[in-house]
């Protein structure tokens, strides 16, 4: 058995002693000078006399296995410093803590015999002796590499890494602990060949710079040449212009990929005669690439609460797309906290499309949204658009040829993560020039579009940082490859009550500033707000509701300039706006409540729509007449619309609700016949009014209705429901008929429109009829 020693602890936190190394050690913290103080003092003649236990210490732990060494010398280094010179003898393990002279920790330590070399080892040896000779011979330490050919010995070879300036202290703490020399030249190989294999890509770094340098130096001594020649032969003023282009695109703080394309081309246009017509087109390509803000970027708000100011204070209601912009800014913000600033690439990029009648503020609330994000903000119409090249560009190779309406963007924009508003992308059509919405594809597909490349540019431009916002009255006008790569937003259309806000708090300022007067000089009801938005307009928007304000401030201005003029008539400041003076400025109300006349008849039925402008109410008129038994249907209806007549004469006739309408002749008409009109959900309206001819049972006057409907009988779940609660509760009506599985589409409504209508979800006709059929003997009453 080994015999146990008893040392002081020498500790190291910036070095590791391998047996075999003579090395100084400062004496600079109390722990290192307590123990060459504990060794000095130890008694003469043992074994362990002036030695110490030299322990790494990494990362505050002490390693198990340290170095047993001989203070050689202490002393002062030149500097003044006190230090002393260990030189190590061999391995031991640390073991249990004893008591010693002085401060020093004393230890036992066991010494670690030494594993007798195998064949593999010399194998070993021989390869490390080799790679550590080859390193010593590009540094020219031609002394060191005789120390180390004279080094048979394995053990010692591989402690010889003690100096190796490549190896870290971690590498090295290893090597000591690892007791068996196979296994330390094992690892030593490994970390000598990464070393070298990292020395040889530098030293080619450093070449190929070099090399390129004096490239560099050479094409700039030949351009000079060039532009002398060409000067001599008349061809160039000289002033450098060529030499100009090369200048900016260097200095261009521009994408690795693009940088090369533009060097390609100006070399192309060094090469290129003045006369040739191929020198204004590079020179118009690289002006584009030049301009373009390849690397320009803006800071993204971090403040959700004013940003949500904003977007309230700019639009009333829209809350689901507000909630959408705030969602996008809080995913920001987290990112950015997370040290993920920086988030394009594949996948990264957001697109939303605003759906919704006109008139809502689907236009104007991409300047808000760009407000609140701190971006900036650039608007792209599409509307008429035919030609694919408007979007992916022009091959150069054309006369005039101009990059898309994207670059085009994006360089007005001067950032690449700007808000761009793709303005009515429904009304994009197509024609033998291509189709514009398939080249859309790539721009608005968060997948792709990281790597969208326009026909004129030819190089990959990034999108994945543009918010993309689309603005659609139509969302079913849209294709459905470019509607699968956005997220729709719908936008329904307003209340009554925020129509009078908007009009009080936005369109109201507005216009008396267009009219040139002042807000002392008007002063609007909200009974007067509210008859104009209900009685004067009937719209989701509120367009009309802003001419009925311009018309009346433009005759509140003549009145005005009246009373400065001293002329009869003149009127007072502020001129106070009622329910009574709309009457004299905009004539009597165009809409009223007409329900109760269309309805007051068997064989009409108040239906519900959506149209391009929004929801609205649909009457659909039936009557029967002596003649040919037959059905005729007017009123520009589609295909669709058309079957569900048939449909619910069908199911009349089959649950015996006909009467005698099979053998009459009988004649369908849906009013407005200048507007075509199609679709399944006014199914449940023509079996209404069906039914309400053969029973002779008028429909109640306060009930609009919508559904399609089945040959059984049942009720079909259709689109677009909070639109046409919405025109519902404009037209007057209190109840309301839907499909029972729409009955969770009743969440979207406002919570004002939903305390003012009684929604009756069905699933069967047969509850319709009870729901919207005046009782039996009220219809006898009203025939008597």
């Amino acid at each position: 058995m080994t015999e146990m020693l008893k040392l002081p602890v020498l500790p190291l936190t910036d070095s590791v002693v391998l047996p075999g190394m003579v090395v100084p050690v400062r004496l600079d913290a109390p722990e290192t000078q307590a123990a060459v103080d504990a060794a000095g003092a130890d008694a003469e003649g043992s074994e362990s006399s002036r030695r110490v236990l030299v322990v790494p210490r990494l990362d505050g732990k002490y390693a198990a296995i340290g170095t047993v060494a001989v203070l050689e010398q202490v002393g002062r280094m030149p500097n003044g410093e006190k230090a002393a010179v260990v030189r190590g003898e061999r391995r031991a393990r640390i073991g249990s803590g004893v008591t010693g002279p002085g401060a020093a920790l004393w230890v036992e330590a066991e010494p670690v015999e030494e594993t007798s070399p195998t064949g593999r080892t010399h194998e070993l040896a021989k390869e490390y002796k080799a790679l550590v000779v080859s390193i010593l011979q590009q540094r020219g330490a031609w002394q060191v590499i005789d120390s180390v050919q004279q080094t048979t010995d394995p053990s010692q070879l591989s402690d010889l890494a003690g100096w190796a300036s490549y190896l870290t202290n971690e590498q090295k703490a290893q090597l000591l602990a690892e007791t068996d020399v196979t296994a330390r030249l094992e690892l030593l190989i490994e970390w000598t060949k990464g070393h070298v294999a990292e020395q040889e890509v530098s030293e080619k770094i450093s070449h190929d710079v070099r090399e390129g340098m004096e490239k560099q130096q050479r094409e700039f001594l030949l351009r000079q040449q060039l532009a002398a020649i060409r000067k001599e032969l008349g061809e160039g003023d000289g002033d450098g212009e060529d030499d100009d282009y090369r200048t900016k695109v260097e200095n261009a703080d521009l994408p690795e990929h693009v940088r090369k394309a533009a060097l390609a081309e100006v070399g192309k246009l060094e090469r290129t005669s003045d006369q040739s017509p191929e020198g204004g087109w590079i020179r118009t390509w690289l002006d584009t690439i030049l301009d373009i803000p390849w690397t320009e970027t803006t800071v993204d708000t971090d403040d959700l609460v004013e940003a949500r100011r904003i977007l309230d204070a700019d639009h009333a209601g829209l809350d689901d797309v507000k909630e959408r912009l705030i969602e996008f800014l809080a995913v920001r913000s987290r990112r950015g906290k997370k040290g993920l600033e920086s988030i394009g690439g594949r996948g990264s990029g957001a697109v939303l499309s605003l759906v919704g009648p006109p008139g809502v503020g689907k236009t104007s609330l991409g300047e808000s949204v760009a407000r609140a994000l701190g971006r900036k903000f650039v608007r792209v119409a599409l509307g008429g658009v035919r030609d694919e090249a408007e979007i992916r560009g022009h091959r150069r190779t054309y006369v005039g040829a101009l990059p898309g309406r994207i670059v085009r963007a994006i360089r007005e924009a001067g950032s690449m993560n700007p808000v761009v508003l793709l303005d009515e992308i429904d009304k994009v059509g197509s024609d033998f020039r291509g189709d514009p919405t398939a080249a859309l594809l790539e721009v608005l597909d968060p997948a792709q579009n990281h790597t969208f490349r326009d026909h004129y540019l030819e190089v990959d431009l990034d999108l994945s940082n543009v918010l993309f916002l689309a603005t659609a009255n139509d969302a079913s006008g849209i294709p459905g490859p470019l509607a699968d790569r956005m997220e729709m937003v719908s936008l329904d259309g307003y209340t009554e009550a925020e129509k009078v806000a908007i009009a009080r708090d936005h369109l109201l300022p507005r216009q008396i500033a267009k009219a040139g007067l002042e807000t002392a000089d008007v002063e609007f009801t909200d009974v007067a707000l509210s008859m104009i938005a209900a009685e004067y307009t009937r719209e989701a928007g509120v367009r009309q509701l802003e001419r009925g304000l311009a018309k009346v401030l433009r005759k509140v201005a003549v009145q005005l300039d009246a009373s400065e003029d001293g002329a009869d008539g003149a009127a007072e400041r502020p001129v106070h706006v009622d329910a009574d003076a709309l009457v004299t400025y905009l004539g009597r109300p165009k809409f009223t409540p007409e329900s109760a006349e269309r309805t007051s008849v068997p064989g009409v039925a108040t239906g519900l729509a959506v149209t391009g402008a929004g929801g609205d109410v649909l009457f659909i008129e039936a009557t029967s007449m002596e003649g040919d038994p037959g059905l005729q249907i007017t009123g520009q209806l589609g295909e669709v619309m058309t079957e569900s007549v048939s449909i619910a004469l069908s199911y009349l006739r089959s649950r015996g609700l006909a009467g005698d309408l099979a053998s009459r002749k009988l004649h369908v008409h849906v009013p407005a016949g200048a507007v075509p009109k199609d679709g399944p959900s006014a199914g449940v309206t023509m079996t209404t009014a069906l039914a309400s001819l053969a029973s002779g049972r008028p429909v109640k006057s306060s009930v609009g209705m919508t559904g399609e409907v089945t040959l059984q009988g049942k009720v079909l779940p259709i689109g677009g429901v909070k639109q046409k609660l919405l025109a519902a509760h404009r037209a007057g009506l209190t109840d309301v008929i839907i499909p029972k599985r729409n009955e969770p589409d009743l969440d979207d409504l406002p919570e004002s429109v939903r305390g003012e209508l009684t929604v009756h979800p069905v699933a069967d006709v047969a509850d319709v009829l009870e729901i919207a059929l005046e009782p039996v003997t009220t219809a006898v009453d009203q025939a008597a």
